[in-house]
């Protein structure tokens, strides 16, 4: 009879198969979920405020300061180029957002994981990302609804996606930053 480490052939083959079939948890894995939630909470607030709220509806949440107001955006993050009428914007700012999609990508996967405020910030930016492209092909604009203002300034509408975007953005400031400084000794 055979038993597991006997040293027989047919034992080794079978451990080698269960090592094989044995599920890999990637070191990777909270990144990927933090991007798939950050896509998720975006897509979620994007279709609550599409089904409840008619375009330009808006209602305050804190007197003179914040509202939710749903607009379409044509532009970019914050409304940059909604102005500007051309017939190819939607599928040229699909490709370039798709390009930039890609290269976080690339960036994340050639990153050491072991430089979590990096894979963290990565990870928020392509959530955001795919949020808008998401939009940008669905509807051939972004769906936006978080709006700040003091008087009569206004910020441009924003949403979780954009939100992600910038946070990620800051986080990769600081971590180029924290790359630059010079090492302190003591």
């Amino acid at each position: 009879m055979l038993t597991p480490g006997d040293g027989s052939v047919e034992s080794t083959l079978s451990l080698a198969g269960l090592k094989e079939h044995a599920i890999q948890i990637p070191k990777s894995l909270p990144y990927i979920v933090l991007a798939a939630a950050t896509l998720a909470l975006d897509r979620w607030t994007k279709a609550l405020i599409q089904k409840r709220f008619d375009l330009n509806e808006s209602i305050s949440v804190i007197d003179g300061f914040f509202n939710i107001t749903y607009v379409r955006n044509t532009g970019v993050a914050f409304g940059i180029f909604d102005p500007l009428s051309l017939p190819a914007k939607s599928v040229l700012l699909s490709v370039f957002t798709a390009f930039a999609a890609v290269v976080v990508i690339t960036y994340s996967v050639r990153s050491s994981l072991r430089n979590r405020l990096l894979q963290f910030a990565l990870a928020l930016v392509l959530g955001g990302a795919l949020g808008n492209l998401y939009d940008r092909l669905a509807y051939g604009y972004v769906v936006d609804f978080l709006e700040f203002y003091v008087r009569t300034y206004h910020w441009p509408s924003f949403n979780v996606a954009d939100s992600a975007i910038s946070i990620g953005v800051i986080l990769l400031a600081l971590e180029i930053l924290r790359n630059e400084a010079p090492s302190r000794t003591s």
